[in-house]
């Protein structure tokens, strides 16, 4: 039997494929030569859409060689982006493709390195820094990884299950991340070592690809832990389970992929499913006016992080000057700063964020949503110097609407509680 693809894609009928057609799936895929030889191993949110890019469009000079020698597509399915991102460095590592290091020096890969501290840390280390005999040095080493940003997002993404420290111990107070309970405390010295340890452990076997063996553990420990009345840690591990089973990174490793891609075609750069905080003034003739801060971080609400301000120094009704003081005294703080920033506005508010921002040397994306006297406007407003940028946000605007709504109804409802309270 013929093993050609015969699709409406642009892959030519000289390339064999794994199964004939390729799934809209994430996965791995490994582009052959006639000897069979690996020359290139990709990740994919959808390997039947990226796959079929490298026959679609031009490419460099390096990518246009490699698609004349391909013969034959292999691909590995995996249940998330995820999970596909760590099978293609382990991959990479194994075959050591010449079209994944051309022209680059093999030491200059990113790699991710667990430490040997007291309490283990996962870092990122450059090729050339990981030494003669890296188990030395470290608990174990992941990699390499070809993009910095994917690797970040899949940390970001993990640390909600397996919460490592980023700090060392004896902080006076606790981390940014222990208020997230991203962080066991080893920064105010409440971690229990014996966990941490069991933790990265953990970490360990998701990047070595035994989330399978991982989730059977997590089932065992939570029967046990139920059974011996230990309902609060067997509700953690019910929740780490359901973590697993559901990690919700498909759309946002693709959409930031995108991004990238954009960013490749000269465009603005900004990780549009990092971290997005949006503000909104609130006041009625001009009184008992308050703003508030809402965060989305990974595409959903992080509620534990909005923040709400009454204004200190605006008399009547000056959203634009109310809101120069919200960020003002926003960025005084050392809340995490974000990827981008949305203003509940249009060009004025704009102009007045970006005017902050430039002000305290902050280099931060700003865009309004200019609302309409119905909030039924979704035009989306950039400073005249960054235009691109609403373009590439266009992309994701439902994200942008939900981020707008919300801290409207933030500010709304911290409105009528202050005026309650002067009732």
């Amino acid at each position: 039997m013929s093993m050609f693809l015969h699709t409406t894609g642009m892959i030519p009928k000289t390339v064999r494929i794994k199964g004939k057609t390729l799934p809209d799936t994430p996965g791995v895929y490994l582009m052959k030569d006639a000897k069979g030889k690996v020359m290139y191993v990709g990740k994919a949110s959808s390997l039947n859409k990226r796959v079929n890019q490298y026959f679609q469009k031009a490419h460099d000079a390096r990518i246009e060689d490699m698609v004349r020698q391909i013969r034959s597509i292999e691909y590995i399915q995996r249940d998330t982006a995820l999970e596909a991102l760590i099978l293609e460095a382990n991959l990479i590592k194994f075959y050591w493709p010449p079209y994944n290091v051309l022209g680059k020096d093999n030491k200059s890969f990113l790699y991710l390195a667990i430490t040997k501290e007291e309490y283990p840390r996962p870092i990122f280390v450059r090729g050339h820094d990981l030494g003669e005999d890296a188990s030395k040095t470290y608990k174990a080493v992941f990699g390499p990884y070809t993009s910095p940003r994917s690797l970040r997002a899949a940390l970001d993404v993990l640390r909600k299950v397996f919460a490592w420290t980023s700090c060392t111990p004896g902080m006076k107070r606790p981390c940014f991340y222990y208020h997230l309970k991203q962080c066991p405390g080893v920064c105010i010295g409440v971690a229990d070592k014996e966990s941490y340890q069991k933790t990265i452990r953990d970490l360990i076997r998701f990047f070595e690809g035994k989330k399978d063996v991982l989730l059977r553990d997590f089932r065992k420990h939570m029967r046990r832990a139920a059974k011996e009345h230990r309902f609060e840690e067997a509700a953690a591990y019910r929740n780490k389970i359901f973590f697993l089973e559901h990690i919700q990174d498909v759309a946002i490793l693709k959409r930031e992929h995108e991004a990238v891609d954009k960013i490749l075609e000269g465009e603005t750069s900004v990780n549009i499913f990092g971290r997005i905080e949006g503000y909104d003034v609130s006041n009625i003739s001009g009184t008992s006016t308050v703003a508030s801060m809402v965060v989305f971080e990974q595409g959903a609400p992080a509620k534990s992080e909005y923040r709400k301000f009454r204004i200190r120094s605006v008399r009547g009704s000056d959203d634009i000057a109310s809101l120069r003081e919200t960020l003002i005294r926003r960025f005084r703080n050392r809340w995490k700063h974000p990827d981008i920033i949305l203003i509940d506005g249009g060009k004025g508010q704009v102009n007045i964020a970006t005017s902050v921002l430039r002000h305290l040397n902050l280099a931060i994306p700003v865009i309004g949503m200019a609302k309409g006297r119905t909030r039924k406007k979704t035009d989306l407003v950039c400073d005249d110097t960054n235009l691109e940028l609403c373009k590439l946000c266009q992309k994701y605007l439902n994200l942008f609407i939900q981020v707008r709504d919300e801290a409207h109804r933030f500010a709304i409802a911290y409105h009528r509680k202050v005026r309650r309270m002067k009732a």
